[in-house]
């Protein structure tokens, strides 16, 4: 209880900064991961991207499977794209086939034979049409968007604080951005332009927490330099410790009911439409809490401690601390003296130079 008592006053002590070669270290490894599932696994592209027909048999009940709906496709000429899914459940399970673009005219006898050899009726299938350049009209919006975004915010956090936080919080940024498409790569998602969505959501609510870890940094580092009594390192780990709180129940707030989507909605329920955007959401949120409190930090204190001002500080600090140190070295063995004369009715051994006398206890 006194730990979660620490933990919820912002008193905690675990030392963030000074274990940024490790995070460092585990980030660079996830990173590389992804990196390699994008050369050799690539994306799934869903049909808003790689062009073709989708259709959609509604209301398709238990008694007809995936593989069904399969087959009857391929038996009436047309070798579907991918193996068809179902998604949903009851009366609003739905079985999808995608199949190569096509005319108007030729879907509709293609939907005629695939629904007398279903034995449904062929109002139960529909057929949408999508173009691939419509896809990649998206991605140039999106792309577009992103980088009007970073710019801003960038201009943002370098006049609000300084150009090391905003360096610090754009390379957190695309860790979390490769980090969600790395992902999404490994575990073989369809990109829809519900990932696009989220992908763009989720530069959010990491920037947010950075900023909100960023801003406690400018606070216990103002007019450091004029001292010489903590580091910068110092000043940013206790921020990071004393946010550590908020950036949890941020987190946990924002992950539940992602969470719900994710495993509840597509994984038990079997809502297929909503786990692209559930995907990327939660696992964007995950990385977005990690890289504000274990990247974006200490990026900063490794860019700002290489400033010559800054390193005069750790010097001073140090020297200062080491003095300390040793002047109470002096005073415990000066003090284990006396008591030591005392009990051996010696006299006490003198103190050392510039050791501060040690009064004897009275009684």
């Amino acid at each position: 209880m006194s730990a979660l008592r620490k933990l919820y006053r912002g008193e905690t002590r675990i030392n963030f900064i000074g274990s940024r070669r490790r995070w460092y270290l585990a980030s660079a490894v996830l990173l590389l991961i992804c990196v390699v599932s994008f050369a050799f696994r690539g994306f799934k592209y869903g049909v808003e991207f790689e062009g073709g027909v989708q259709f959609r048999i509604q209301n398709a009940g238990t008694s007809l499977s995936a593989n069904d709906a399969y087959d009857a496709f391929q038996n009436a000429g047309t070798t579907p794209s991918e193996p068809a899914q179902v998604v949903g459940s009851g009366s609003a399970r739905t079985i999808v086939v995608r199949a190569r673009q096509m005319t108007p005219a030729k879907q509709q006898i293609l939907t005629t034979n695939v629904a007398t050899r279903l034995h449904i009726s062929a109002n139960k299938i529909n057929a949408d049409s999508v173009s691939s350049s419509w896809g990649h009209d998206i991605t140039i919006k999106a792309i577009q968007g992103l980088i009007i975004f970073l710019v801003v915010v960038s201009i943002y956090i370098s006049l609000r604080f300084q150009w090391r936080m905003a360096v610090g919080a754009m390379l957190a940024l695309l860790h979390d951005l490769v980090l969600a498409a790395g992902v999404y790569s490994i575990v073989g998602f369809e990109v829809t332009p519900s990932t696009v969505v989220g992908l763009l959501t989720i530069l959010g609510f990491s920037l947010y927490d950075t900023v909100v870890v960023y801003d406690k940094v400018a606070e216990n580092s103002k007019d450091i330099l004029a001292g010489s009594r903590t580091t910068y390192s110092d000043a940013a780990n206790l921020a990071v410790n004393q946010t550590l709180m908020r950036s949890i129940n941020t987190s946990l707030i924002a992950l539940l009911p992602v969470a719900g989507l994710l495993f509840v909605g597509a994984g038990v329920l079997g809502v297929g439409t909503i786990k692209d955007l559930a995907l990327i959401l939660f696992v964007g949120l995950a990385s977005g809490a990690y890289s504000s409190l274990f990247l974006a930090t200490p990026i900063v204190v490794d860019l700002t401690e290489r400033t010559a001002e800054y390193k005069a500080l750790t010097k001073r600090v140090i020297a200062k601390r080491s003095s300390e140190a040793r002047r109470a070295a002096d005073a415990e063995l000066a003090g284990a003296g006396a008591v030591a004369a005392r009990r051996t009715g010696l006299p006490a051994p003198a103190p050392k130079v510039g050791a501060r006398p040690q009064r004897r206890r009275r009684g």
